[in-house]
């Protein structure tokens, strides 16, 4: 495999950053005004519960996240925030790109079929135009190893060869 040019590396490190203030915006909306994890949350969980949830993953919602919706609102914002403090300041970022890409196929999963059942394809990919271009990008950070340039990853690699 080829390394990336300097310029690749440097646009992915700058897009990386940019990324987390979206996660950062989100977390820390969630955090400070408790009207999300003790309302807001529920009222998501029942309609993707309802309406947009995949129906394998209906029950988890309904069985697991619903009964505990204060303690994972809560977990949302922080997971939210931590990964944007990582994509921000570069420091285990790959790490912080699995955890995304797993809360993002989380949101894939319980927002699907948000545009009902039996709408063109197009509907379903429209509608999850939040998750599905953050999911990507996560995806290249962590094949990039994002972290590495303008990040904390990159001094930590040269520590531990030096």
């Amino acid at each position: 495999m080829t390394a990336p040019s300097a310029a690749l590396s440097r646009t992915i490190a700058g897009v990386r950053m940019a990324a987390s203030v979206f996660f950062l915006l989100f977390g820390e909306y969630k955090v400070v005004r408790p009207g999300f994890a003790h309302g807001d949350f529920q009222t998501y969980l029942q309609d993707y519960i309802a309406n947009g949830a995949v129906s394998f993953y209906r029950p988890f919602l309904a069985g697991v996240v619903l009964p505990h919706a204060v303690f994972f609102g809560y977990v949302v914002g922080v997971v939210e925030l931590l990964i944007g403090i990582s994509l921000l300041i570069g420091l285990w970022v790959r790490p912080a790109c699995v955890l995304g890409i797993l809360f993002l196929i989380n949101m894939l999963l319980a927002t699907w079929w948000e545009p009902g059942h039996g709408v063109p394809v197009w509907r379903y990919f429209g509608n999850e135009l939040d998750h599905l271009p953050l999911l990507l990008l996560l995806i290249i950070f962590f094949a990039a190893d994002a972290g590495r340039v303008w990040g904390l990853d990159g001094r930590r690699g040269q520590a531990s060869r030096g």
